[in-house]
């Protein structure tokens, strides 16, 4: 029995789709950062009082849970934090003739380091815990001598947080709390641009 030409057809036009189908899949990286939303403003999507067990919520995100990195209230933005290179970490600080190298070296460590630079970022009522801590890069000057380079994300991480969904079912509606991942960058780098 000879398959007809229309299931032929099919088969072969469908085949590379379904082998590719995993090129179109978005995914987050430190050059796409990550997109804002598009919520439905209806406000019969949002969680309702019931929903926001602050208990029962800590209890389904558990060990996920960061408090360094995530917060229930917003709070103030922290400095920018960035590692001392190990040269100036193993400069005897002591010793007073050192005083000008010392100087040069913080002069230089300040012009050429890449700050991860936090905020707290509001992710709105449908995610719990609401608050987040994201990094970016400082990006105000080139980080390098001579000028050229600037400071580029170098490492992100993923915080698991919790997103409130409504799916449409038959003639009503049903919603509840999902984990998803967040991605945030997580270290920086001087680096050429792209």
């Amino acid at each position: 029995m000879e398959p007809s030409l229309p299931v032929l057809l099919v088969l072969v036009l469908s085949l590379p789709v379904s082998t590719s189908q995993h090129f179109f899949l978005l995914r987050p990286s430190d050059l796409m950062p990550v997109l804002e939303l598009q919520e439905d403003p209806d406000p019969e999507l949002d969680p309702r009082e019931k929903d926001l067990n602050e208990t029962e919520l800590h209890s389904t995100l558990g060990r996920h849970f960061d408090p360094e990195m995530m917060s229930l209230f917003p709070r103030e933005e922290d400095q920018e934090k960035g590692p001392l290179p190990k040269e100036l970490q193993d400069l005897d600080l002591d010793r007073k003739q050192k005083k000008k190298k010392l100087r040069r070296r913080l002069q230089l460590w300040a012009r050429t380091g890449c700050p991860l630079v936090h905020t707290w970022t509001d992710l709105g009522t449908r995610f719990w815990p609401r608050y987040v801590r994201a990094g970016s890069c400082h990006q105000q000057s080139s980080c390098s001598v001579p000028r050229g380079m600037f400071c580029r994300p170098a490492r992100s991480s993923s915080l698991t947080v919790l997103r409130w969904r409504c799916v449409t079912r038959g003639a009503g509606l049903s919603c509840g709390w999902i984990p998803v991942n967040y991605p945030v960058i997580s270290e920086c780098k001087c680096a050429c641009p792209t």
